[in-house]
Formats: C-alpha cells, sequence, structure tokens
C-alpha cells in the first residue's frame, strides 16, 4: 500500500531552473575554481602551461585532449589560454535532474516465485522483451552498461551482483558511487530498469545480465561539467587503461541551455561534452541519452540546445507511456507507444523512443493489480502507468521499489535493448549498432525519431 497520498502535480524543470551557475570560491577566500580545459592534444606542453598559470591537473585525459583544472588566480584561464592550443571556461554545476513524480512502495518483503512485480512491468511487453528472450535466450551477458547518474544502491536484491563494484567509482568528491539522498536514488531505478537480475523476485530489467557500472556524477540530481565529462571518458576507456571497458553508457540526465548570447562559457562547455561523447564513439561506445522532459519541440527550439541529448554522436530517447495501463487490468489500455505528456521530441534530436511512463490519468481512483506467485498491489490508477524498478527505500531495504516517470526511464530501456543487440554482435560497430536499432524499430514521426525500440526485432533481425 501508499506510504502517503501523492500530488500529481510534476516539477519538469523551468528553463530558469537549469541555466547554470560558475563553481565560484567564496568571496575574499583563496578557494580554489574549477576549469574545464581541451587542447588538439594534450601532452607534456599543455601540462606545463597549466602549471605555469597556477593551476593543478585533477584531469588529464591525452587521447581526447580534454582535462580539468583548479586554481586559485582569478587569471588563471586567461594565463592559460596565452597558450595557443588550450582552450577553456570555468566549470558549471548544474540541475540535471529535476525533481519529478514518484511514488515508493512500503518498504516490505518481496514473496518469491517468479518476479513479484511483473504484471506491473508494462515497460517490457511495451519493448516486447518477454519475446526477445524466449526467441534467442539473449539477456545481454557479457556487455557493460555504464550507467552515469548519482548514487546506486548496488546491495539491492535485484541489483547485488550486477554492479561491477571494482570498477565503479565516483567523480563526486566526498562519496562513493553507492551513495546519494534521499529514498528514491534516481541511479538505482535507472540500472533496475536495465539490469534488475532474474532471481525471482521484485522486478526484472529488460536486459537481466548485463553488467553495470555506477558512475556516480550526480548528487541528488545535481552536477559540474567536469564530473559528467570525467565520467564518460572513464566509462569509455578499456580496463586495460584503466577505463570502466563499457559497451553502451546511459546518461539519464539533460539540460537546457542557450545558444550563444555572450554564454561563451556555456557555450564551451556544451562543446566539452560533446567532445567527450564523441570520444566515447571513437571508442566503439555507444552513448544513449534522455531528451529530456520539458515538453519541447526541439525542432524549433533553435535558442536552446539539450545536453547531452543533442552532444555529439550519441543518441537521445524520448518517452511514452499509457493512460490507464491498471484500468480494469487484464483489459486496460495497451497503448505503450503513445507519448507521454512531458517528453521532448522533434526528428532533429531524436533518434528512439522507449517505454518511459506517464501521470495524466485525471482523478484518484483505486486499481488493483496481481502480484506473483499470489497478493495483489492496491494504490491510484494512474500510478500504474509509471515504471516501476528499484529503489534504495527508507532504511536501506534490500527489497524496496518505486514507480517513477521520464524519459530517464525510457533511456534505459533503450541502452538495455541496445545491451541485448550488442551480446548478439558483440563486435558491431557503434554506427552500425545505432542504425539496427533505428531500423528495427516500430513507426517513425517527430515524438519517435525512427521509431520506437523493438527488442524482438532487434534480436532477430
Amino acid at each position: 500500500r501508499m506510504a502517503n497520498r501523492y500530488s500529481k502535480t510534476v516539477l519538469l524543470g523551468a528553463l530558469a531552473l537549469l541555466i547554470s551557475a560558475p563553481l565560484l570560491g567564496a568571496p575574499g577566500a583563496a578557494v580554489p575554481d574549477t576549469y574545464v580545459l581541451s587542447a588538439d592534444a594534450w601532452g607534456p606542453a599543455q601540462d606545463a602551461a597549466v602549471a605555469a598559470a597556477g593551476g593543478t591537473l585533477t584531469l588529464r585525459h591525452a587521447k581526447s585532449g580534454l582535462a580539468v583544472a583548479e586554481s586559485a588566480s582569478k587569471t588563471f584561464l586567461k594565463d592559460v589560454q596565452r597558450f595557443g592550443s588550450i582552450r577553456g571556461a570555468l566549470d558549471e554545476v548544474v540541475e540535471w535532474q529535476p525533481r519529478t513524480q514518484t511514488v515508493e512502495l512500503q518498504e516490505e518483503a518481496v514473496t518469491p516465485g517468479n518476479e513479484t512485480f511483473v504484471n506491473m512491468q508494462w515497460n517490457l511487453k511495451a519493448v516486447k522483451a518477454p519475446e526477445a528472450w524466449a526467441a534467442t535466450g539473449l539477456t545481454g551477458w557479457g556487455v557493460r552498461v555504464a550507467v552515469l547518474d548519482g548514487g546506486i544502491y548496488d546491495a539491492h536484491i535485484d541489483l547485488n551482483g550486477n554492479v561491477d563494484v571494482e570498477r565503479s567509482v565516483s567523480f563526486v568528491p566526498g562519496y562513493a558511487f553507492n551513495q546519494d539522498t534521499g529514498t528514491f536514488w534516481h541511479g538505482t531505478h535507472v540500472a533496475g530498469i536495465i539490469a534488475a537480475r532474474d532471481n525471482g523476485i521484485g522486478t526484472i530489467g529488460i536486459a537481466p545480465e548485463a553488467t553495470i557500472i555506477g558512475v556516480k556524477v550526480l548528487h541528488n540530481g545535481t552536477g559540474a561539467f567536469s564530473q559528467i565529462i570525467a565520467g564518460i571518458l572513464y566509462a569509455a576507456d578499456p580496463i586495460a587503461e584503466g577505463g570502466a571497458g563499457a559497451d553502451i553508457i546511459n546518461m539519464s540526465l539533460g539540460a537546457l541551455f542557450a545558444r550563444g548570447g555572450g554564454n561563451t562559457g556555456a557555450g564551451y562547455l556544451v562543446g566539452a561534452m560533446a567532445r567527450a561523447v564523441n570520444y566515447a564513439t571513437e571508442r566503439n561506445v555507444l552513448v544513449v541519452s534522455a531528451a529530456g522532459n520539458d515538453s519541447v519541440d526541439l525542432d524549433h527550439s533553435a535558442s536552446y540546445i539539450k545536453v547531452p541529448a543533442e552532444s555529439g554522436s550519441g543518441i537521445a530517447v524520448s518517452a511514452t507511456g499509457p493512460i490507464g495501463y491498471a484500468v480494469g487490468y487484464p483489459n486496460g489500455n495497451q497503448d505503450f507507444a503513445r507519448p507521454a505528456s512531458y517528453t521532448n521530441y522533434g526528428h532533429s534530436v531524436i533518434w528512439l523512443a522507449a517505454p518511459g511512463g506517464d501521470f495524466a490519468l485525471p482523478g484518484e481512483d483505486i486499481c488493483t493489480m496481481p502480484r506473483v506467485p499470489s497478493g495483489s498491489s492496491a494504490t491510484y490508477c494512474w500510478v500504474f502507468d509509471m515504471v516501476i524498478s528499484c529503489s534504495r527505500g527508507q532504511t536501506a531495504s534490500i527489497s524496496t521499489y518505486s514507480y517513477a516517470a521520464g524519459t530517464s526511464m525510457a533511456t534505459p530501456a533503450a541502452a538495455a535493448v541496445a545491451a541485448l543487440v550488442k551480446q548478439r554482435f558483440p563486435g558491431m560497430l557503434v554506427g552500425d549498432l545505432k542504425t539496427h536499432l533505428a531500423r528495427t524499430a516500430d513507426g517513425s514521426g517527430p515524438y519517435y525519431g525512427h521509431g520506437f525500440v523493438n527488442a524482438l526485432r532487434a534480436v532477430t533481425e
């Protein structure tokens, strides 16, 4: 049952909330500022230039030409840019995951048997995951998916064993990869959609045997450009080179930025993000990003850019969701490809659509759905239109689940289908993977890009 009554008001992140602020030290204090830097090629000469300008490198990534430095000198950027090949900007902190609607189940033991909440997992039906498993036996085994997000609660009963703890890291100072705030833990929900284990308990992911690498780049939904860029580079590099060895990077995060307008610092940072995404592509790593929950037509928003949805050679995913899935179950609304009420859209940006859920069903009627092997869940009918997955819970329970909706939930669904394809075709190049996902998707249009992702077609065609 529900712990509280939840408002259906959803904070989708007004643009004003997403205009970033620089990482500035306290007035009068010699607190180092952080800078994102780049060069055509980064080597000893660039190291020397940073040192001469009074900076200290905290990230030096020679192959991408990207670096991060700290300096208490207020003339650092001007001084380092005198070295002709170095460009840069003051780092900025951004709210990448605006607060959205979530509904947490009461903490309770889940029953064994087949997955307890599988009837509520309409997103599995939407992408035809069960049919894909039955037809091919593909489960994502051997495929590594880096989840760049907040903390991942790796002790969760559906995730424990599927998270590569050794290679999971945090780029947020003072926190481990498995730390965050609150009870929801956005990154945990995302990880469960991808790879919740097939353990007869709770939920199951679309690629239930894929390996998750937790890369913490946000805390409570907020983080700096430098942290996300560092996370992309780390995830993309092979293990032999000190990286995570990811095949796919999932970024269920995003913010709108004004193009031009004198905001040159933000413009540079947006470009640096794109450079990092392109570097991942060069390492044959597919970057999958959320299209965003701003209800914006990205085909007609030339004044703004959505990052990382429009960053480099990655792909952006929009969201769909039914209205009234549980009403009269099992004969409720099965229109899983209906565009979600909040999703961004536009042919020029969207590559695929995937199930992200919605909360637009009016009223507060109660619906009941059966659990497996017995029992039932009862709550407001509109809740069942959202996506259920793992969450951290109030007391770090290992079996807590929450409903949530957003392109944040659609993105891991698409990433998980990509993981199934990578298991089938391990040597497939990123460009071919993108084409294959598009070719095997259903339909097209401004809300769908190349179509609604179809796991069955993706693994059999």
